[in-house]
C-alpha cells in the first residue's frame, strides 16, 4: 500500500463520514455517493494537505479510488513528496 492511500481513507472517512468498509479500491465518487461539489472539494483537500495537483476533472465520478490513488501518488512523486 502507498502513502497516498491512507490519506485518502482519513478524509473520505472524516471529512466526508463515508463508512470505512465502503472504501475498497474499486468504488467510485458515485459509488460512495460524492456529488460534484463533494468531489471538488475532496480535490481541494488533497491539493491543500498533500501538495499535488488534483482538481474534480481528475477525479471524475467514474474513475475507482485504485485509479485516484494511482494518479495522486504519480502527481506526489512529481512535486517531491
Amino acid at each position: 500500500m502507498n502513502r497516498i492511500h491512507p490519506k485518502i481513507i482519513e478524509v473520505l472517512t472524516g471529512t466526508f463520514k463515508v463508512p470505512a468498509a465502503e472504501i475498497v479500491p474499486e468504488a467510485t465518487m458515485d459509488s460512495l455517493e460524492m456529488d460534484s461539489l463533494a468531489v471538488a472539494e475532496l480535490a481541494v483537500i488533497f491539493k491543500e494537505t498533500l501538495g499535488v495537483p488534483a482538481d474534480s476533472d481528475t477525479l471524475l465520478k467514474d474513475a475507482s479510488l485504485a485509479e485516484i490513488t494511482a494518479y495522486l501518488d504519480e502527481a506526489a512523486v512529481g512535486v517531491g513528496r
